[in-house]
C-alpha cells in the first residue's frame, strides 16, 4: 500500500461541515491570539464534535499556543473517531497490517489521517519529554509503513541518534530533546 498516493480518496476536510461550525472556525481564524478564538473553536466542537475539520482546528490552535497537554487530548479524540469509522482497534498497539488493508478499503484518506495523527502525537510527546511513549508510537508506525512514506522511521532514527548523543553529553542541558 502506497501511503503517499491519496489522489483517489476523499480527505477529511471535504466532509460537509454545518454552516454555523464553519462560521465559527472562520471567526476563530480572525480572532486568533485572543481568548475569543478558543471559544469559537469550542463552540464549533459542540456543534460538530466528531468532525475532523473542527478537531484539526482545535489541534492547531492548542499546538501554536504551546498547550501540548490539550493537543494530546484532541489528537487522541480524532484518532478514536477515525478508528471507529475505519473498523480498527482504538488502541494503536493492536493494529496489524491486515487491519490496515481493510481500513484502506473503507477510506484510504481517513486511514492516512489516522496514521498521521499518531505521528503528530509522537512529535508532541517528544516535545513534552515523554521519549519512551513517543518511541513506542514511532516504532509501531515504522513497522506498519515499511517504505517509510510517513517518515516515522526517519524520525525514530533522529530520536535514537539524539538520545545517544544526549547520553554522551548529559551535562549539557541545551541538548534536551524536550525543549519547547
Amino acid at each position: 500500500m502506497d501511503l503517499l498516493d491519496f489522489s483517489d480518496c476523499k480527505l477529511y476536510f471535504e466532509d460537509a461541515l454545518p454552516v454555523e461550525a464553519e462560521r465559527l472556525i472562520a471567526q476563530a481564524a480572525e480572532d486568533y491570539g485572543s481568548p475569543d478564538a478558543e471559544m469559537a473553536l469550542l463552540r464549533a466542537h459542540l456543534i460538530a464534535p466528531e468532525h475532523l475539520t473542527v478537531l484539526v482546528g482545535l489541534y492547531r490552535y492548542y499546538f501554536y499556543q504551546h498547550r501540548l497537554a490539550d493537543v494530546l487530548i484532541v489528537a487522541d479524540h480524532a484518532k478514536r473517531i477515525a478508528a471507529r469509522h475505519l473498523g480498527i482497534p482504538s488502541d494503536w498497539r493492536q493494529i496489524d497490517e491486515a487491519q490496515l488493508g481493510t481500513a484502506a478499503a473503507i477510506s484510504f484518506g481517513l486511514l492516512r489521517f489516522y496514521l498521521l495523527a499518531l505521528k503528530a502525537e509522537s512529535v508532541v510527546l517528544l516535545r513534552l519529554g515523554r521519549i519512551a511513549e513517543s518511541r513506542d508510537r514511532l516504532t509501531r508506525l515504522a513497522a506498519l509503513d515499511s517504505r517509510d512514506h510517513l517518515g516515522a522511521a526517519k524520525l525514530l532514527e533522529v530520536v535514537d541518534e539524539f538520545q545517544c548523543d544526549g547520553a554522551a553529553d548529559a551535562d549539557n542541558p541545551s541538548l534536551n530533546l524536550a525543549a519547547a
